[in-house]
């Protein structure tokens, strides 16, 4: 069963193309439409979507800007791009988003169709695709060397600093990492075996079958460089050229936190394993690649403090002494001061269009991931549900007491449309802003 977001400014073209994919049979179960990128995004916080199909123009945010958004929010989500423009600039800049596909208006059904088929067929392989991973880690394990060269030389940079440049150098040849960076973070990926009767060659099998998924997953957009690591955790280097480093339109920790929550969702979907991550910061040149493997053991040991959270990532706990563990107290401490001033700056922003829960995490100093995770333990709510609390709340207030017409209390409210804001308004108190005034 499938889920589809629709998203067009013409409201013709949401109502065809929702019309056109109820009655094709590919197992849809629930389609939205949304007139904008703001509506979108509140449509992919609130509700289950597999597939989103967004137009590129449209008012207020287009559709890279929606793209962008949304891969941070939930980067499983596949997107196909319909535009009436075919400038190889915005094809170019949907594909390195992600997207599936980049069809041309005026639409052919037949082609929507089939790319929309293809779509929802790949977001299934993960779920069934579990003895595939494994019959090829098992290929891979009967052929592999027992050490390879290129893994031994990684493995020395990430366990201490090389003796000089000129060593350093020749590690960096040897790992294949010489014309990567010079900006590397690296991952590291521990299976919980836990209760389960695994032998040491299943662990080997599995631990493959978890460099596989990862690196399938990260060769879409970086040149990642794995490697296995003792107590079958499994390790993966990124980098970054300068260019890409000084991007300052990309947030580095979104980046992060983007590609460490969509590796956890493809791995617990291929292998029904549980799995954690730590991921460390970002460091310059070969020489800090040992401290980057130690950051990010280092997040992975967080795990015993949350052992409900799944990914790590090291800059989220950078208020902590790394030479000896924190008390529960300081945790507690720390965990309630980032939340609370969350609160605040979503009190004072809430109003805000466009406000996202990466700029409420930046203005915390914490990664998005984490901030989610501190924020539903300590208050029982998500950080968006409290968006959208305050925001009926003083909707509802300025309908009860004021002349404002719906439209101006949907912009003072933070909303772009007053009949977006009328349909959360109706979820959200069970009868519209028209009916609370009769």
């Amino acid at each position: 069963m499938h889920r589809i977001l629709i998203v067009d400014d013409e409201p013709l073209i949401c109502k065809g193309l929702a019309s056109l994919l109820a009655g094709a049979g590919l197992g849809i179960t629930d389609i939205h439409t949304a007139s904008n990128g703001y509506e979108a995004l509140d449509y992919l916080r609130m509700e289950e979507v597999d597939l989103m199909i967004t137009d590129i123009q449209m008012p207020g945010m287009n559709g890279i800007d929606l793209m962008h958004q949304a891969k941070l929010l939930k980067p499983w989500v596949q997107t196909i791009v319909v535009s009436a423009h075919e400038t190889f600039q915005y094809a170019q800049m949907a594909i390195r988003l992600g997207a599936r596909d980049y069809l041309i208006k005026p639409l052919n059904s037949s082609q929507l169709l089939d790319s929309v088929r293809n779509a929802l067929l790949n977001s299934e392989k993960p779920v069934s695709g579990d003895q595939d991973y494994l019959a090829k880690a098992s290929s891979q394990f009967r052929l592999r060397a027992p050490d390879s060269g290129q893994s031994a030389a990684l493995l020395k940079l990430l366990v201490a600093p090389p003796a000089g440049p000129a060593q350093g150098l020749a590690l960096m040849e040897q790992a294949g990492i010489a014309s990567s960076g010079p900006y590397f973070a690296m991952i590291r990926i521990r299976a919980d075996f836990g209760g389960g009767n695994y032998s040491a060659r299943d662990k080997d099998l599995l631990a493959y079958a978890m460099m596989n998924i990862s690196c399938e997953l990260l060769e879409q957009e970086w040149d990642p460089i794995p490697c296995l690591l003792p107590g079958w955790e499994v390790g993966a280097l990124i980098g970054w050229s300068e260019a890409k480093y000084e991007d300052t339109t990309v947030s580095k920790v979104n980046q992060l936190d983007m590609i460490g929550r969509s590796l956890h969702h493809n791995l617990d979907s291929c292998l029904h394993l549980p799995v954690t991550l730590g991921i460390s910061q970002i460091a310059r040149g070969a020489e800090f690649l040992s401290m980057l493997s130690a950051q990010a053991a280092r997040a992975l040991d967080w795990s015993g403090k949350h052992p409900d959270q799944k990914v790590f990532y090291y800059g989220d706990f950078s208020w902590s002494d790394p030479q000896q563990e924190a008390s529960d107290e300081e945790l507690s401490a720390q965990s309630n001061l980032i939340v609370e001033r969350s609160k605040r700056y979503i009190e004072e922003h809430y109003a805000q269009k466009g406000l996202t829960l990466h700029e409420v995490s930046q203005r915390n100093h914490v990664s998005p991931n984490y901030l989610s995770y501190l924020f539903k333990k300590i208050t029982g709510n998500n950080l968006w549900e409290y968006v959208i609390k305050l925001r009926m709340e003083e909707g509802r207030r300025l309908l009860m007491t004021t002349d404002l017409r719906r439209y101006e209390v949907a912009e003072r409210v933070g909303y772009e449309s007053p009949e977006h804001f009328s349909k959360i308004f109706k979820k959200y108190y069970g009868h519209s802003p028209s009916e609370l005034k009769k």
